[in-house]
Formats: structure tokens, C-alpha cells, sequence
């Protein structure tokens, strides 16, 4: 187990390094993002190749992280290309000025780095498991995935075909998941993670690999995820205290009162 822990370590921080040099040569932080999906399919891939392990719960972990993983990476290439580096990199870039191209490699690859190693230890656990004591805890693993993977992908593509008309601009979207909760992808992730630990678990992955989705749970409630966006969303949308007031922040939920016409872009 040890060797497959070095070894991941090993292979993303190598992949950090990489992608801070090129963020150097572009200006542009903001492509470490991009690699936050694929970089748990890499490490699902080498832990698979690594341990030689082979089971179905072993090979659900495997494949189930990368689907999720390679849309992720497909769908934030495609929606960031062309875009300029994500306001929250241009404000580190200003508030510590030429040091940042240094400090860069710290505060944002490295972490990200150390977070990426952390949450992905179910995949490195579980996937190199060869005993499989609770296999029962599959099947929530699965359909707990599937209901996660469903809310990411269909809020991404109800949200990207909601922008792309120009009539809806300023507008919020308050319609298909985006009606049952105010952050359909946010929820989406935190599903796929408690499924993806569930399935680790089923193969055997010890007890303390539920710091995974607890960080991430974590994460996407109170840092990175929903505390963040509602602070810009509140002030910047138009009638968005009157969507918040009827729809869920986070898990999904009929609205308390029926939706009037209506209404964008809430990313």
C-alpha cells in the first residue's frame, strides 16, 4: 500500500510541477483547475496498474472515476477556452505582485496537489484491495454516483445551453435541476463522492479514507464551493434573494412556492 501512496504522490506532483511551469510561460493560473477532474482518473489508472488488483468493485472504482473524471476535464476545457485567467488567480497575482509566478507553486499547485492526494485515497485504497468483507455497500455506492454524476452533467448542460442564447443574459436559470436546488453541480460532486468512498468501502478500504468525502463535503459547502458563489451571486443577479428564498442551496428540494417565469447564469 505504501508503494501505490508514494507513487501517486510521486506522479501528481509531478504533474503539478509541469503545469505551474506552463502557467508561468502563460500568465494564466487558472489551468490547474482544469486538470482537478482528470488528475483522479490518472490516479485511479496508476493505482490500477500499480496493485494489479482485480474485482468488480475494484474495476467500478477504476472506470466510474474516470467517466467522471474525463467529462469534467472536457466540459471546463470547453467552457474556460478563450476565457482570461479566473478572477480569483488575477486577485492572488495582484496582491503579491512579482512574487507570484514563485508563490504560485505553493499556494495553488501544491495545495492543490496535497488535496487531490488526500481526497483520492479511497481510489488508492480500494482499488488495490484484494479482500472484499462489505461488497453490499456497491450497490448505494453505484446508484449514490449515478445520482451525483446525473445532477453535474445535466446542470452543466442545462446551464451551458441556458447562456448560449442571448435573450436569457442577466437572467438566472431557475428551471430543470437548477429549480430543485441553486447548485445542481455542487451537489452533483458531493454525491459522487460519498458513492465513490461507498464503493471503496465494499472492497475493503480501511475506515479513515472517509476523510475524502468529508473534505470534499467540506469544500464545496463552506470554501470553494456554495459560501463562495452566493457572496458574488447575492449582489451581482437581480432577483436572486427571491430564487434563494424558494430553492434550495445545496441538496435538492420542490421550491416552497411555485417559480414565476423565468430565469441565468448563475456560474
Amino acid at each position: 500500500m505504501s508503494t501505490i501512496l508514494i507513487t501517486n504522490a510521486a506522479v501528481i506532483g509531478g504533474i503539478m510541477l509541469l503545469l505551474w511551469a506552463v502557467s508561468v510561460l502563460k500568465r494564466d493560473v487558472s489551468i490547474v483547475d482544469l486538470f482537478w477532474g482528470p488528475g483522479f482518473g490518472v490516479v485511479a489508472l496508476v493505482t490500477r496498474s500499480v496493485s494489479g488488483a482485480r474485482s468488480l468493485p475494484t474495476e467500478l472504482l477504476c472506470w466510474l472515476t474516470c467517466i467522471w473524471a474525463v467529462r469534467l476535464g472536457l466540459y471546463l476545457a470547453w467552457r474556460n477556452h478563450g476565457r482570461p485567467e479566473d478572477y480569483r488567480y488575477r486577485q492572488m497575482r495582484e496582491r503579491r505582485g512579482k512574487s507570484f509566478w514563485l508563490s504560485s507553486l505553493f499556494i495553488v499547485f501544491a495545495l492543490q496537489g496535497a488535496v487531490m492526494w488526500i481526497v483520492s485515497l479511497p481510489l488508492q485504497v480500494g482499488i488495490s484491495a484484494v479482500d472484499h468483507p462489505h461488497s453490499w455497500l456497491m450497490i448505494p455506492g453505484v446508484l449514490s454516483w449515478m445520482i451525483g454524476f446525473f445532477f453535474e452533467a445535466v446542470g452543466d448542460w442545462q446551464l451551458a445551453r441556458f447562456r448560449a442564447n442571448p435573450e436569457n443574459k442577466g437572467q438566472l436559470l431557475c428551471t430543470g435541476v437548477w429549480k430543485l436546488t441553486r447548485h445542481p453541480n455542487y451537489f452533483g460532486d458531493f454525491a459522487i463522492w460519498w458513492g465513490l468512498f461507498l464503493i471503496a468501502a465494499s472492497s475493503g478500504a480501511v475506515w479513515w479514507t472517509i476523510i475524502s468525502p468529508l473534505l470534499m463535503t467540506f469544500f464545496l459547502r463552506y470554501v470553494s464551493g456554495v459560501t463562495l458563489l452566493e457572496k458574488s451571486l447575492s449582489t451581482s443577479k437581480p432577483g436572486y434573494a427571491e430564487y434563494a428564498a424558494r430553492t434550495n442551496a445545496f441538496f435538492p428540494w420542490p421550491p416552497r412556492q411555485a417559480d414565476p417565469h423565468g430565469v441565468g447564469d448563475q456560474h
